[in-house]
């Protein structure tokens, strides 16, 4: 017999994925699995992915992931820098973004 989530933890999941819900913010997710970033160095990483995004845009996907817990940040003089906030969501994205490379085969 399968096991049964409480509703508040269902709740939450369905949060977190909400929160992983886009390209972009995914793309920084990988990218923040690599190491710690500052808005950017996220931007030109996203560039060189083909992926032209604005710093306001950015900075609103950033906001997404912060609010969801997914990243935390550091202030160093002028600049935030995000780092995850769990490396296993990084391996996560990562083992999705490889699963749906073999699915398109």
């Amino acid at each position: 017999m399968a096991r049964t989530e409480p509703p508040d933890a269902l709740d939450a999941t369905v949060e977190f994925l909400k929160a992983l819900a886009s390209t972009v913010r995914l793309a920084v997710i990988a990218e923040l699995s690599v190491g710690p970033r500052c808005v950017h160095e996220l931007q030109a990483a996203l560039r060189s992915d083909a992926r032209q995004i604005s710093q306001p845009l950015l900075s609103q996907h950033l906001k997404v992931l912060r609010d969801g817990g997914l990243v935390t940040t550091t202030r160093r003089g002028t600049e935030i820098t995000y780092e995850l906030a769990d490396h296993q969501v990084g391996r996560l994205v990562h083992d999705a973004i490889r699963r749906s490379k073999i699915e398109q085969r």
